[in-house]
């Protein structure tokens, strides 16, 4: 099991278990051939527009690449949005150095020029500014913000928190600016194969089933939609009780007296204690993170964990969904009812989707262990280098992590790419490196090389990494 920092939660779930319902015998229907009506022929498809996709489709146009990007919801941003995980955490690490610019970055510049992101100034990252540290902590979050340096004091980290109704608006511009094309409301259900290669893509919509054809395919699903289809070996061993074996559900409640809140905790804090373990007894989570944007004071952020092992089965989904929901339903109204400051608050907001964390993986041409966490040394393909920030010790000895090219791609599968959470990486790996930030990365770089296979003629797993490099680096990627 991996090993966290104090200052990081980690006392999360073990997964559900729930009685399936499917046929439990074998039973097959055979479809009738039919033919597919095919609506694009592009350079570049990108399936899936959470971080990884717009990141991935947004470079490869800029890149010269006609490309188009597919989504499944009628928006984009994917977790950072519709599943209301606005945090953007682990852009420097402990010691106040930014490791994550280029795109991320950029979005989170665009973002602040509209008044839609918040984050700590540069003159504090790293630095124990008392503070700036307990404007953190007083929003219960220290998970994001708070680790303690080498002589046990705490300090800030570069984290962003976005307004995730804004930043759909943003993220749709940044999409056709950069000459994209953007294709929503459509889930792609299947990749086209020619032997080994992906050719395209197969998507169902209210305009029915479809056909795009592309020279490269990136998966940017999260989940590793493709995959199945394509032959690629995966993995998805998660250890049961970890941070990627949870589904998510975040609400927000508005309306909230915090200063009424803050006088009775202050005042009174052997009734707050009695309050929150009666809502608790009673089915309530009474924890919550305060809201960082400045338009909007008195909104609160509720994240409620639920362990799983199988976050791609629509069954569990289901199940999770629905009872996540009432509970949260519940938990506002026990708030109302006995928490002082919260008696005219309503829900603002609902996840409209899951927050999932882990699942099926990639084999790729490099396949990232625990063992590349514990280094100094960068691959000769870097393409991203992420902060560890969250195994306390460790982390102050290794603060970097390298990420190869190889890692985004998959083994005996051509024309095809992965910049999501999918990427080639172990239980252990994944656990600290597959958030927000890093699928940006994964994206950026993929959709550069995937512009770059298509200009130079070539396969992705032959892309000039020299070249890729320096596509990156003129991107605002750090590299060094």
């Amino acid at each position: 099991m991996v090993e966290y920092g104090s200052e990081v939660y980690h006392d999360y779930s073990m997964p559900v278990q729930i009685e399936k319902k499917g046929i439990a015998t074998a039973k097959t229907i055979s479809e009738a051939e039919r033919e597919v009506k095919v609506i694009r022929e592009t350079d570049v498809i990108v399936v899936g527009g959470g971080p990884g996709g717009i990141a991935a489709a947004v470079s490869a146009a800029r890149s010269g690449a006609g490309t188009i990007l597919i989504e499944r919801y009628g928006h984009l941003g994917g977790m950072s949005t519709g599943g209301l995980v606005n945090i953007i955490p682990n852009l420097s690490d402990i010691y106040g150095e930014q490791l994550i610019g280029g795109f991320c970055q950029e979005v989170i510049d665009r973002l602040a020029a509209r008044g839609a992101a918040c984050f700590p100034e540069k003159r504090f990252w790293g630095k124990s500014e008392k503070e700036v540290v307990d404007t953190y902590l007083k929003a219960n979050m220290m998970h994001f913000y708070i680790r303690k340096n080498k002589e046990g004091k705490y300090v800030v980290l570069y984290t962003a928190v976005i307004d995730p109704e804004v930043a759909k608006d943003e993220m749709n511009t940044l999409v056709l600016e950069a000459g994209a094309e953007l294709l929503l409301h459509t889930w792609v259900t299947e990749p086209i194969m020619e032997g080994n290669t992906v050719k395209g893509v197969i998507v169902e919509n209210k305009s029915g089933r479809q056909a795009l054809l592309g020279k490269v395919v990136i998966d940017c699903t999260g989940d590793g939609d493709l995959l199945p289809g394509t032959g690629t070996e995966t993995t998805d061993y998660m250890v049961p009780g970890s941070r990627i074996a949870q589904f998510g559900f975040v609400y927000w409640l508005a309306n909230v007296d915090l200063k009424k809140y803050d006088d009775f905790v202050n005042s009174e804090p052997e009734k707050y204690e009695e309050v929150t373990l009666e809502i608790i007894d009673m089915g309530g989570w009474p924890y919550f993170c305060r809201g960082l944007l400045k338009q909007q004071e008195g909104v609160v952020w509720i994240h409620r964990l639920i362990g799983s092992l199988h976050q791609t089965d629509a069954e569990e989904m289901t199940y999770v969904d629905v009872k996540t929901r009432n509970q949260s339903v519940r938990t506002w109204e026990l708030l109302r009812k006995y928490m002082p400051g919260f008696e005219k608050s309503f829900i603002m907001l609902t996840a409209p989707q899951l927050g999932t964390s882990g699942g099926r993986r990639i084999v790729g041409e490099y396949f990232l262990t625990a063992k590349d966490i514990d280094t100094d040394r960068p691959f000769d393909d870097t393409i991203a280098i992420f902060a560890d920030n969250d195994r306390g010790e460790m982390s102050l000895r290794y603060p970097r992590t390298y990420i190869p090219y190889r890692s985004l791609i998959p083994k005996e599968t051509e024309g095809l790419l992965v910049a999501c959470r999918a990427f080639s990486a172990d239980h252990e790996f994944s656990e600290f490196f597959n958030l927000i930030p890093h699928c940006m990365c994964f994206g950026q770089a993929a959709g550069t090389a995937a512009a770059l296979a298509v200009k130079e003629g070539t396969g992705v797993r032959s892309v000039d990494f020299a070249a890729l490099r320096s596509e990156l680096l003129k991107q605002g990627a750090i590299l060094l």
